[in-house]
């Protein structure tokens, strides 16, 4: 039984790291990455299966692809504090020359890091490529990928969902953040997304829910659910309802912090909203 106390505590220290991170360099995303750190947190210490050493192959291990790039902090932060490289390469976030930079990128040779994304609506096709070289090398692992509801109005995204369920790509769970907000505004003043699983269900693929997203044990229950629902012949979607800058009040249910960074006094407002856990970088 997973410490949900540990994930907790885990998760407050990841949400201190992504304030620390983007005031630091005054650029970055905390609001999708706030929003977002209950479900990193659970994917890479309860979820996926995963070797001690990185390797980029990827073989005989769970894989993990983020296709929302912008929200790099939250997974940088998580991959840190899980052993990928050491906690304190955060405070060169957004560096020239860092390993970290704002969306991620291959060719620094960062652990945890398989593709280059930020470039909206393309991590779909790259997980489906991963997952049918999965079944080719009858490696029973998972693909496990991550899309903002925003960048579902990108064409490519359905392009790629078609595929998926037309071939059979059953070892693909791909969750999509519903936090119902978007760079210029809510996706429903942007461009209503109407009813992503009746959507996701035409297009053949099984949905599960998780209605409250930044709650640790329903994610670890739903993810559980999404994986005994694989490899029955569909791909699965996980719809994640989350709240956008999630713990840290000032940042809450708004598009305002897609991409701000907080100045000086909102830093010391976040920080003393969630005390450390555990030792800051």
């Amino acid at each position: 039984m997973p410490n949900i106390q540990e994930l907790k505590d885990l998760t407050t220290q990841v949400r201190r790291d992504i304030l620390r991170m983007v005031h630091k360099v005054n650029s970055g995303h905390p609001g999708g990455s706030l929003g977002c750190a209950e479900f990193f947190v659970a994917l890479y210490n309860e979820i996926m299966e995963t070797k001690d050493e990185f390797e980029m192959n990827g073989k005989d291990e769970d894989l993990f692809f983020l296709s929302n790039g912008h929200i790099s902090p939250v997974f940088y932060s998580v991959l840190a504090r899980a052993g990928y490289f050491p906690i304190e390469e955060l405070n060169t976030f957004r560096l020239i020359d860092s390993r970290l930079q704002g969306h991620p990128t291959t060719h620094e040779g960062l652990p945890g890091i398989r593709i280059a994304s930020g470039s909206l609506g393309q991590g779909m096709s790259v997980a489906i490529g991963a997952a049918e070289t999965k079944k080719l090398n009858n490696d029973k692992h998972f693909v496990y990928t991550l899309h903002g509801d925003g960048e579902l109005q990108e064409g490519q995204n359905w392009e790629a969902i078609m595929y998926a369920a037309g071939n059979k790509i059953d070892n693909l769970i791909s969750t999509v953040d519903v936090n119902g907000q978007q760079i210029d505004g809510s996706t429903t003043n942007v461009l209503p997304l109407g009813d992503l699983r009746a959507k996701f269900e035409a297009f053949g693929w099984t949905v599960v829910e998780i209605k409250n997203g930044n709650d640790l044990e329903a994610i670890i229950k739903g993810m559980a659910e999404a994986k005994a629902l694989s490899g029955k012949g569909k791909p699965v979607c996980v719809l994640l309802q989350t709240v956008m800058g999630n713990g840290v009040d000032f940042m809450m249910h708004t598009h305002a912090w897609h991409g701000k960074a907080p100045n000086d006094e909102q830093l010391e407002n976040g920080l003393a909203q969630n005390p450390a856990t555990l030792e800051d970088y």
